[in-house]
């Protein structure tokens, strides 16, 4: 078993730990692979041990992965931030964003989606914790950018994706996650078809679960730290 094979096995497993411990099934949490920075070779190792989902944060670093690893039929997500002049590739090359947080780079997306292509899966990023320095919708700008994306063709929106400040205190994070999940209900009951709640990653992966995540982004517990950042 390789390391990446043995790392991911033990993601898995806290994973399905964390879920039972809700009240949940292991598999209505998905498990994302944050691999940017690390090269195409790991990811053919993860991918060898079973994973299928990728996510990528930098534009011409993650197109290139995806061209390198088309062969493997791999699904790959975008989780980072999002420029206006780089939504193109973005929209020509992955299947879904996580990182919507204002309606022209939605609109870019649309307009950008080749029609062959499936839709384009997306998540809009909100910043629960109010930093200034995040990217992410406030809570209270939520509902209105919700209504004018979901009413893009050649995009779906699926849910909602959130980063809260860290902390080692699982209250603390488990505040920051259930902030997203009763936003997230909110827009359910208002009668949007969402069914994805992003959050949740390799150090506070358990209190995401606790709150409903239905996909975990783990980079660092499955490739390890990376080297100068």
């Amino acid at each position: 078993m390789t390391t990446i094979s043995a790392k991911l096995q033990a993601v898995l497993s806290r994973i399905e730990t964390a879920a039972r411990a809700a009240g949940r099934l292991p598999d209505e949490v998905a498990l994302l692979a944050v691999s940017k920075t690390w090269p195409a070779t790991r990811i053919r190792e993860a991918a060898a041990a079973g994973q299928r989902r990728f996510g990528e944060n930098y534009v011409q670093e993650g197109v290139g992965k995806t061209q390198e690893l088309k062969l493997l039929n791999l699904e790959w997500h975008f989780i980072g931030p999002l420029q206006g002049n780089k939504t193109r590739p973005i929209a020509e090359t992955f299947d879904w964003v996580h990182s919507i947080d204002r309606l022209k780079i939605a609109e870019r997306l649309s307009a950008q989606r080749p029609a062959e292509l499936a839709p384009l899966q997306v998540c809009i990023q909100v910043n629960v914790s109010g930093e200034e320095t995040k990217s992410g919708v406030s809570l209270a700008q939520l509902a209105e950018l919700a209504r004018g994306v979901a009413n893009l063709p050649r995009i779906n929106l699926r849910g909602l994706m959130a980063i809260p400040a860290p902390s080692e205190d699982v209250a603390e994070q488990r505040r920051a996650f259930r902030a997203l999940r009763d936003a997230y209900e909110k827009l359910q009951s208002d009668g949007y078809p969402l069914d994805t709640l992003s959050m949740g990653m390799s150090d506070d992966l358990e209190a995401a679960i606790a709150e409903g995540a239905t996909v975990v982004r783990v980079g660092t517990a499955i490739f390890g730290e990376r080297s100068g950042l």
